[in-house]
């Protein structure tokens, strides 16, 4: 079936108590000198959650959804799981998976797009995590996924759902991490940030109106980032008239921090105050057409 003798599974990782916040942001933004009052006001997102990020819960079902489709289609595989920030950290399950006798391996992302921080940075991050353990597995980066029904179909459901809780007429917003102006492959970023929100758009509400817009922005102001943000796109929807949105998380896979805290509570809060009533759709999660791709993938570059 397939050249690999395993899976791994490689996300971004986050903070599973209060204790992990601050730590789990200073890696994140290692090398930025980041002011701590900064992190600590972005660590205020995490605490109300109670200081930790639902991501290393939603990669633990992930992963089993994975395994149960490998068990399904009878595909013999060990599937691994490893984080850019956070335990557990890549270059330790690396030297798991090396330990294991593991010689090739293939790295399905929790990210779809291409672009540099949501590509290239998991390649630096594998190159590097093998710098560290001698004797390393060949680990080859599954292709980007943005295109795969296993992605788009359970975003249509999940929009079509969204807009049934919503009065006629709701707009559709697609969603997804904005980005400096600046940084590399940004253009091929935001050309498959379209094409997905437009297939998902054309088939979960065809010929309805819909925007993509950006959230979830870090950098300092005088640097330009891709807009429009979302919050400030509500504003200026409410002044056209539009009572009603969907938002659909398009460039996400999951309901991670920057789900929850960015569209759950503030975008959702200014819909609120702009008297737009707004449901947010669910990302495609441990959904079993999502935890298909590895192994569809894996049977395309065998």
């Amino acid at each position: 079936m397939t050249s690999h003798d395993a899976l791994l599974l490689l996300s971004f990782g986050g903070p599973e108590g209060p204790e992990d916040v601050i730590p789990f942001l200073e890696n994140v933004t290692r090398g930025r000198n980041i002011p701590r009052e900064r992190l600590e006001r972005v660590g205020e997102h995490y605490h109300l959650f109670g200081g930790v990020s639902p991501i290393n819960r939603l990669c633990r079902e992930l992963k089993a959804a994975i395994e149960a489709d490998f068990a399904a289609h009878d595909v013999d595989l060990p599937v691994y799981w490893g984080n850019r920030n956070w335990t557990p950290y890549l270059a330790d399950t690396v030297r798991r998976m090396r330990d294991d006798g593991i010689r090739r391996a293939a790295a399905f992302v929790t990210s779809a797009y291409s672009g540099y921080s949501t590509n290239d940075q998991y390649l630096q991050d594998i190159a590097r995590a093998r710098e560290e353990v001698p004797g390393a597995p060949e680990i080859v980066k599954l292709p980007v996924y943005c295109d795969r029904p296993g992605f788009l179909d359970p975003f249509t459901d999940a929009a079509r759902d969204a807009l049934g809780r919503l009065p006629d007429g709701a707009r559709l917003l697609f969603t997804a991490h904005s980005v400096p102006l600046s940084q590399p492959n940004r253009e091929l970023y935001v050309a498959e940030l379209e094409e997905a929100a437009r297939t998902v758009a054309d088939r979960a509400a065809p010929g309805a109106p819909w925007d993509l817009v950006y959230q979830s922005r870090s950098g300092p102001p005088s640097q330009p980032w891709l807009e429009p943000q979302i919050t400030d796109h509500l504003e200026k929807l409410a002044g056209e008239g539009v009572r009603a949105v969907a938002a659909v998380p398009i460039g996400f896979v999951s309901d991670h921090m920057e789900v929850k805290y960015d569209l759950d509570v503030e975008a959702a809060g200014r819909a609120a105050e702009l008297g737009i009533a707004y449901v947010r759709a669910a990302t495609p999660g441990s959904d079993p057409r999502f935890a298909a791709l590895p192994r569809l993938l894996m049977e395309e570059t065998k």
